[in-house]
């Protein structure tokens, strides 16, 4: 039986945590308001008082907080208090440069650290179907795959650390450039007088197909995906620093941005 941990219990890392929690092994959660912790009183788990005894508990956690600041302040307690060769998963969306730091704070310690961002929401997790960004070296991401295992579909190496959340932000750069598409051919279509749904229909089984399109059939405007463009905006923005003035990327930021404005809006 092997001691997991697992920090920040949102719609994304909640399902994430439960999929753990259902093997056979210990699964130590923290979080910073009690009633996080509430979903989770009439299973298995057991819970700590503070991030440190998690961190002196368990060979493994995984930390699925909302942005960089979080991140930051819970390993800055995890990675002292754990053990020479444990390891650490982040599956939250950050700054790349971020994890490499982490990273190297980690090897003093003796504790491996891989980035693991996700993609699927929380159905995906709770169905055990994620797909995982890896990025560290091998020996750490050997280690911490029997993990990711609980509720991952599709666990893809893409380098060393970092390379999972650049990986996944230019993936996200990708859909947001999508939506800009898609927003755009249903505006093409409507001033054709085209019936919008009977058009929908036809493109989400024709060659124009994508999973960005049929997002935003869904939407009566582009208004109604602004908590998503928030998260995608901060995606792009990123990504700006590690490609810089690479050209495929200015073109994909241009059209990603035409979306994004507009579901901003207020």
């Amino acid at each position: 039986m092997a001691r997991w941990g697992f920090i920040g219990l949102g719609s994304q890392g909640g399902p994430m945590a439960q999929r753990m929690i259902e093997t056979d092994n210990e699964v130590w959660l923290w979080a910073r308001r009690a009633e996080s912790l509430a979903q989770y009183e009439n299973t298995d788990a057991r819970f700590a008082t503070t991030i440190q005894q998690l961190g002196q508990t368990v060979e493994h956690c995984g930390v699925c907080v909302v942005d960089d600041a979080g991140v930051d302040e819970v390993c800055r307690q995890l990675i002292p208090a754990m053990k020479p060769g444990s390891s650490i998963a982040i599956h939250s969306t950050v700054d790349p440069t971020l994890c490499q730091q982490l990273a190297k704070q980690a090897k003093e310690q003796g504790v491996l650290l891989v980035d693991a961002p996700v993609s699927g929401g929380g159905e995906a997790a709770a169905d055990g179907t994620l797909t995982v960004m890896m990025g560290g070296e091998q020996a750490s991401v050997d280690l911490v795959t029997p993990v990711l295992r609980c509720f991952a579909g599709l666990i893809v190496h893409l380098g060393e650390v970092g390379s999972g959340q650049l990986a996944k932000l230019v993936n996200n750069n990708l859909m947001a450039a999508n939506l800009a598409l898609a927003n755009h051919a249903l505006s093409v279509a409507k001033a054709l007088n085209l019936k919008q749904e009977a058009f929908s229909d036809l493109v989400k089984v024709s060659s124009g197909r994508s999973f960005a399109f049929d997002v935003r059939a869904r939407m009566p405007n582009p208004q109604a995906f602004h908590h998503g463009a928030q998260l995608l905006a901060k995606d792009v923005r990123l990504l700006a620093t590690a490609a810089g003035e690479n050209a495929d990327y200015q073109a994909i930021k241009r059209t990603a941005d035409a979306f994004l404005e507009q579901a901003l809006k207020q």
